[in-house]
Formats: C-alpha cells, sequence, structure tokens
C-alpha cells in the first residue's frame, strides 16, 4: 500500500509539470522583423564577399572597384608636371581634352622630332605598359616587307572568313594579325619591332625615360599570335608610340625625339635623325587602315572634322604586370604640310579604353583647330 501510493504522487507530480504551459516567445513588430531579415541578409552577403576577396586578392593588394586593376580611372593627371619649354596653346589643348581620365598625352613635331607637350610627364616618361592592339601598326609593315600579305588581297582568319588589311586594321581584328605574326615567325617579329624602335629610348637625354621592354623570346602566353596582335612580352612607353607614329606621318624618318626646356634649347633646336627606315613602299598601304579606323573604325569617336583627317590606331587591353586597364590611341594628322602627332595612354579601370583615348586624342586636334592652330602654322611656312 505504501508503495502504491508513493508511485501515485510520482505520477500526479509528473502531470503537473506537463501541464505547465511554456512562456510565449515575444512577437516582434513587423518593422522589426524586416530589420532583422534585412541584418540576416547584409551579415550573408558580407560573409560571401568576404570569402571572394580571400580567394582573389593577394595580401597588401588594393584593387579599383569593376575589375582586377590597381590604377583609378579619374585624377588630376597634369599634377607636378614642369612645363618649361613646352608650347602653351598645345598644351592647354591637350589638358582640356583629357579632362577627368587619369592618363597622359604626348603631342610631337612628326618633321623635326620636337615634342611640343607632354601631360602627365611621371606616366609618360617613367613606366611602359603593354600595347595591346597599338602593336598591330609593327606586325602590318613587317608583313607588307616580308611579303606575308598584301594591302588588297584578303587574309583567311577562319573556315569562311577573310579580311584585308585595311578592314583588319579598322576594326583590330585580332585573328587577322595573330595569323600574320605566326606566319613571320618570332625572329622577324622581333626584327622589325626592335627596327622601328620598341625596347630602346625614344628621346634624347630626356630624364626619367624608360626605354621599355622588348622580349628577347617567344611570349609564354600566346606566343608570337599574342605578340602581334596584343604585345604580349612588350612594354610600351607614349614617347615610343609618338616616334613610331612620327616615321609613319613624314615618311620613313626616325627622329630622337627632342624635349627642349629652356628658351636656349628652343632656340639651339635641331633635328636629330636616329636612322632613316626603309618603309617608304609600306606606308601608303598602311595608311588607309589607320584612315578607315577614324573614319568608321575603333577610332570613330577621334573624327571631328572630315576636311581635317587624322588617321590612327586604338588599343584596349589589362597590363597583367600593374594591373591596370589600358586604352591606347596613336594618331596624326594631315592638314597640307602641317601634321601633328598625338599620343593617348589611359589607365584605371572598366571605362578606360582605345575608343576612349581616341575621343580624347580628336580633342586634341579640335581645340587646337579652333584656335586656327593648323591655319597659323601652314601659313607660316
Amino acid at each position: 500500500m505504501r508503495i502504491f501510493l508513493i508511485f501515485l504522487i510520482f505520477i500526479l507530480q509528473t502531470n503537473l509539470v506537463m501541464a505547465v504551459p511554456a512562456p510565449k516567445a515575444k512577437k516582434l513588430s513587423p518593422a522589426r522583423t524586416a530589420a532583422a531579415k534585412n541584418t540576416k541578409k547584409k551579415a550573408t552577403a558580407a560573409k560571401r564577399a568576404s570569402a571572394r576577396n580571400k580567394k582573389k586578392r593577394p595580401v597588401g593588394s588594393s584593387f579599383v572597384a569593376g575589375g582586377p586593376w590597381r590604377e583609378p580611372t579619374f585624377a588630376d593627371s597634369s599634377l607636378g608636371d614642369v612645363i618649361d619649354g613646352e608650347d602653351l596653346m598645345v598644351r592647354r589643348a591637350a589638358v582640356d581634352a583629357l579632362g577627368p581620365y587619369n592618363g597622359s598625352v604626348v603631342v610631337a613635331d612628326p618633321q623635326t622630332g620636337r615634342i611640343l607637350t607632354i601631360v602627365n610627364q611621371k606616366l609618360a616618361l617613367g613606366s611602359g605598359f603593354q600595347p595591346c592592339s597599338t602593336v598591330k601598326i609593327v606586325t602590318a609593315i613587317a608583313g607588307l616587307k616580308e611579303g606575308v600579305i598584301e594591302r588588297n588581297t584578303p587574309l583567311r582568319i577562319g573556315r569562311r572568313s577573310t579580311m584585308t588589311l585595311t578592314d583588319a586594321l579598322a576594326h583590330s581584328n585580332n585573328p587577322y594579325f595573330a595569323r600574320v605574326g605566326t606566319d613571320l615567325g618570332f625572329d622577324r617579329v622581333h626584327s622589325y619591332a626592335k627596327m622601328l624602335g620598341l625596347g630602346e629610348k625614344a628621346g634624347l637625354n630626356i630624364d626619367g625615360e624608360f626605354p621599355g621592354v622588348l622580349t628577347a623570346e617567344p611570349p609564354k602566353f600566346g606566343g608570337v599570335g599574342m605578340m602581334t596582335s596584343f604585345g604580349e612580352g612588350i612594354q610600351l612607353t607614349a614617347l615610343q608610340l609618338a616616334s613610331l607614329l612620327s616615321a609613319i606621318a613624314n615618311g620613313g624618318t626616325l627622329y630622337h625625339l627632342q624635349y627642349p626646356r629652356t628658351k636656349v634649347e628652343i632656340s639651339n633646336f635641331a633635328p636629330r635623325v636616329k636612322r632613316h627606315l626603309d618603309i617608304q613602299d609600306q606606308i601608303p598601304d598602311v595608311k588607309p587602315g589607320m584612315m578607315a579606323a577614324v573614319d568608321h573604325g575603333t577610332a570613330r569617336r577621334a573624327n571631328y572634322d572630315p576636311t581635317e583627317p587624322i588617321l590612327g590606331k586604338t588599343g584596349t587591353c589589362t597590363d597583367r604586370a600593374t594591373p591596370t586597364h589600358l586604352g591606347w590611341f596613336g594618331s596624326f594628322n594631315e592638314v597640307g604640310r602641317n601634321k601633328l602627332v598625338v599620343v593617348v595612354l589611359l589607365t584605371g579601370g572598366k571605362p578606360v579604353n582605345g575608343p576612349v583615348a581616341a575621343e580624347v586624342a580628336g580633342g586634341v586636334y579640335r581645340n587646337l583647330s579652333s584656335q586656327q592652330f593648323f591655319a597659323a602654322t601652314a601659313a607660316a611656312q
């Protein structure tokens, strides 16, 4: 009986405990519920972004939003420049055309090799960058000179597609120039690149000038085809591109670029020939493609007046060594006897490309034309 009573008491106590209702959780207001969900989502997104960044970013890096680039797209590019000896009208035209972009503008007289202005002297002189598609000018000259291509003869670049040199330059066709480079072979490509001034200083006694880089062997990434279509294995400076374009503009004379900085240096200035290039027969075959690029191709943003034609070549790529996205445009105009070479190099993020660089160069020519620069110079001649 005693055991039975103890058992009965145990059962009753257990039922009482089970019958006690659990405390109700406080119900959040709709606003606080939404806030809690939003906080949770943000925390999850932050964790995912952190995981991605740990995988992609090397320690100590500082990337520009939108891509794996470290250079800002916009900056005061004229900051720190020393303008002694420069043509101030040309400089103003270049600075205004460049606007807020982080880049450099080099303007030179192709008939003498005199540099009239360098906007962002540190960028133009102190480092080299992958030339991107501007290297196609070198490839075209080499291919023509060696008989690998002819101006009006279509080259097969696919199972069902062909293209002429003029169209390939106008639209910057990569398979075309990769094919030309492969047919030429590395040794001939290297020889012509060196002859045209790549891998050596373009200027004469210009302080701080970097000589650039010309690879001594086929690039590991893409071989000679990438070298002749994208400039792989080459580091080009804005001065070197200005020197090359000057030789094409004047008919084949490669001048030492000179940058007089004082009144005495300007008064004593005299052109200095580095070497004469045997490319007189190839220049007329390259120029139509460069003109077509501005007329209806990749550089059409440079075109501001059909009566003052501009010839040029764009370049767009990512320089992995820096890393930065690049926008190149090398050009010269043809207004009577008077010509200028304008080279634009833009560095930064996704907004930077060759067409934008072409637009900047077009602005330089337009600004000078509006001030009768070309007419005044032509009259003086």
